[in-house]
């Protein structure tokens, strides 16, 4: 049976995932200088602080489901001397309102609440959410969130340095970022076109991604090593083929069996584990093709180009 070589089309796979960056980047950039969201990413509530008023109409009364108007939305809330809110029309039959701006009281939110149901229509109670976290706090979450994920990547460029070679650990680096790039690209598109908002679970979720994309890394890194230190002679192109070939089946056939987990989640999980479930989806797919495309063909890359001496390895009988 042929083998499949990764190291002859490195270049494809480097020019895709540059294109996905890159896609990633300008949609960060026009984020950035759209006033309404005025950052990489549409940022939730946990992060921006201030008050989040979710309502949907009654639609168990036929007349009351119809699309909302936003222009009589927005009237509405200027009327009531709230400034600088975000609206958006939500739903499938556009029949849903999600409002935020800062910080409301009860009273304030109450009026305004009854203003809109006797314009547009009964709203229904057990859809009706009011979410409020402080400025402060928001901020502290935003920050310690970055603080992690720095945290987590320096901890992991250690580990790797100590148990392989610094050129392994950066290469791995390389792909963890790639996968982080990705993953945010693809949440600053969806917030830019579909209003999708980052909250602290999609930190969590960054950070699991990490440890799940340098486990795939490790195991490839590790038969690499091996498989050098056994046929030092051989080609590092055919060396890393052969390693990716070896470990490619257990990579896939971990990452398809969490997948599934997590395609159950996003379906059947509710609203607010469905952008927690999506961006793991999206992140361990990129993990998955990062170690066995991305991580891989790099350090061949480098080693073809300044070899050095074979590695001592204990020979594992897994992965």
């Amino acid at each position: 049976m042929k083998k499949f070589s990764v190291t002859k089309q490195r270049k494809w796979w480097w020019t895709l995932s540059s294109l996905l960056i890159l896609t990633g980047i300008v949609s960060m950039i026009l984020s950035w200088t759209n006033p309404e969201i005025g950052s990489p990413l549409r940022r939730g509530l946990d992060f921006t602080g201030g008050s989040k008023l979710q309502y949907e109409l009654d639609c168990s009364i036929a007349s009351n489901c119809k699309p909302i108007d936003i222009a009589i939305v927005r009237e509405l809330v200027k009327n009531q001397g709230i400034v600088d809110p975000i609206i958006q029309v939500v739903g499938k039959d556009s029949t849903g309102l999600s409002i935020r701006t800062k910080d409301l009281k009860v009273d304030a939110r109450t009026k305004l609440e009854v203003a809109l149901s006797e314009k547009i229509g009964k709203f229904d109670p057990k859809k009706t959410q009011n979410d409020t976290v402080g400025p402060t706090l928001g901020q502290e979450l935003f920050q310690n969130g970055l603080v992690a994920i720095g945290l987590s990547f320096g901890l992991i460029l250690l580990y790797l340095t100590f148990r392989f070679k610094f050129d392994y650990a950066f290469f791995a680096f390389v792909a963890l970022f790639h996968d982080v790039l990705i993953t945010t690209g693809v949440f600053s598109v969806l917030g830019l076109v579909g209003g999708v908002e980052i909250d602290s679970l999609f930190v969590v979720a960054l950070l699991t991604i990490i440890g799940f994309s340098v486990n795939d890394t490790v195991v490839i890194y590790d038969r690499i090593r091996e498989v050098i230190s056994l046929h030092p002679d051989q080609p590092i192109d055919q060396i890393v083929d052969d390693s990716i070939n070896q470990t490619m089946s257990r990579s896939i056939n971990t990452t398809l069996t969490v997948l599934l987990t997590l395609l159950s989640i996003y379906l059947f999980g509710g609203d607010t584990l469905k952008n927690f479930a999506l961006c793991l989806i999206i992140g361990f797919t990129a993990g998955a093709y990062s170690s066995i495309f991305i991580a891989s063909t790099l350090f061949g890359w480098w080693r073809k180009n300044h070899p050095m001496k074979p590695d001592a390895v204990v020979v594992s009988s897994d992965a």
